[in-house]
């Protein structure tokens, strides 16, 4: 009982820490597009908290089982002010630092989509609802941060696999959750998400747009002199008249 009582504190120590680690992330990335706004220190502030914090804010107002965790815990706030305040006096325009907060980032989608989901279960609600706020938690600060912005979410259209590594990581919390490998879940939905996000990130991989097929026209309806040209061929089929067979006059 003493193992397993360790290895859940450990498991949790785990999350918590990729979960701290993408607050910081993503408060970087709002403080980076704060900069690029040429926003002053409340600007920054503000989309870091957002940015960092939104999506789990998210999820907790709508599940409504009381508080958000990052109103209760204040190392969550801490971090995401912290996260805004260094991306004010700091440019992240280096090779290797973007390549940290993309790493971190894409750790922080699987872990939050997992957490998520797991909240969602312990609250009652279905596989589907599940999913839904596994998706929310893990995609939703990058939403209010781009909307606050005056701009499309980025989740989309232009950009890689970035919700699709939420969904995946989501369903696979659920079955793996369902089965009752609660901590198997958790393990498998971060690396999963984050190698189909670095993975994305490294190749291109998008979503396709909306296509563009066309419905064709109801000819017979539309012009009323086919109608009754197609129904004067029925009739001379029926009763054996082919004037246009070049066969019948032999």
């Amino acid at each position: 009982m003493g193992q397993v009582n360790t290895e859940s504190e450990t498991l949790f120590e785990v999350i918590r820490f990729v979960d701290l680690a993408g607050v910081l992330a993503n408060a970087i990335l709002g403080g980076v597009a704060a900069r690029t706004a040429r926003l002053d220190i409340v600007g920054f502030v503000v989309l870091a908290i957002m940015s960092g914090l939104g999506g789990g804010m998210i999820r907790d107002t709508l599940l409504q089982q009381g508080s958000p965790a990052a109103l209760l815990d204040p190392a969550y706030l801490i971090i995401a002010i912290l996260g805004g305040v260094i991306a004010f006096f700091v440019t992240f325009n280096g090779r290797w630092t973007r390549r940290v907060l993309l790493l971190l980032d894409a750790f922080a989608v699987g872990c939050w989509a997992a957490v998520g989901v797991q909240k969602a279960l312990d609250a009652g609600l279905g596989w589907l609802p599940a999913i839904l706020l596994g998706m929310i938690t893990a995609v939703g600060g990058g939403m209010v941060r781009d909307i606050m912005l005056l701009k499309v979410p980025t989740i989309f259209g232009g950009n890689t696999l970035y919700a699709t590594s939420a969904l995946l990581a989501s369903i696979e919390m659920v079955i793996l959750s369902q089965l009752g490998f609660v901590a198997v879940g958790t393990g498998v939905a971060i690396l999963s998400g984050a190698a189909l996000s670095l993975l994305a990130k490294r190749y291109g991989w998008v979503l396709p747009t909306g296509y563009a097929l066309r419905i064709p026209k109801p000819i017979l309806l539309l012009n009323p002199r086919a109608w009754r040209q197609r129904r004067l061929d029925a009739r001379n089929a029926h009763n054996g008249n082919f004037p246009d067979d070049p066969g019948a006059s032999v």
